[in-house]
């Protein structure tokens, strides 16, 4: 009867917490969750499960004025890839990114995971910016 009781209360309150996200929290919530199997899926590798990077290898992904100083043109480096030079946090790494296939949309999420994970809070990075975005990298 106890769990009868605690069972039905917990599933009330869970009904309540997800019916009381705006309608922006789930938005969020919907890049960040997908933006976190696209990491896992093809960015975890280089840049490490807690976005560290790889000694001098792969840059980390936790330089949060670094991801602000350049949020314009981070679509532009997981579409088109990196070669050369790139200083993070007063270091430089010199090795190459691949460029990928992905949707402006799969791009979006990862964006929005990077940028709210690993120390870094810069909010949902929508769709819409990453096509901007993308139209003007050089």
């Amino acid at each position: 009867m106890k769990l009868k009781v605690i069972s039905g209360i917990s599933l009330l309150l869970a009904i309540l917490f997800f019916s009381c996200q705006s309608d922006k929290e789930l938005e969020f919530s919907r890049y960040y969750t997908a933006g976190s199997v696209i990491y896992q899926n093809k960015c975890q590798n280089c840049h490490g499960a807690n976005g560290q990077g790889l000694l001098a290898l792969m840059p980390p992904l936790t330089d949060s004025i670094y991801l602000k100083a350049n949020k314009d043109i981070l679509a532009c480096y997981i579409k088109f890839g990196i070669k050369g030079k790139v200083t993070i946090g007063n270091k430089q790494f010199d090795g190459a990114m691949p460029a990928n296939d992905f949707a402006p949309i799969d791009i979006a999420e990862v964006l929005t995971y990077v940028t709210n994970s690993f120390g870094n809070k810069m909010g949902t990075i929508p769709s819409e910016q990453v096509d901007n975005d993308l139209k003007a990298c050089k």
